[in-house]
């Protein structure tokens, strides 16, 4: 219907764009993700509906991961802070349609890629 938008918004990892030794099932779930978002995009944008999958590639301060110590938490170039998270999902919500981000890394400025 006229005027009426929406967005979806999909999360992502590093595996969702290569496997690794260790994490064939987790990539498998994730590259799967990655596909899902990008035909549901290619479906849905003609309907004013934005879809975007936003790949988080390193730690993310939490209670669980706290446990890596006080150097690791108090260090904003090897870890994500959620509230950084959380402002570039609302990003991708208020983009204007000429100009749509498809897909969107977030890492820490020192994370090894």
């Amino acid at each position: 219907e006229k005027g009426k938008r929406g967005t979806l918004l999909f999360t992502g990892a590093t595996a969702s764009l290569r496997g690794n030794v260790t994490t064939s099932a987790f990539a498998t779930g994730k590259f799967g993700l990655r596909a899902l978002a990008q035909s549901l995009s290619k479906e849905f944008g003609k309907e004013n509906i934005h879809v975007a999958h936003v790949i988080i590639d390193g730690g993310i301060v939490t209670d669980r991961s706290r446990a890596r110590g006080e150097a690791w938490v108090n260090n904003p170039d090897v870890r994500l802070e959620p509230d950084s998270i959380a402002k570039a999902y609302q990003y991708l919500t208020e983009q204007d349609r000429s100009a749509w981000t498809w897909e969107l890394d977030l890492r820490p400025a020192h994370e090894k890629w």
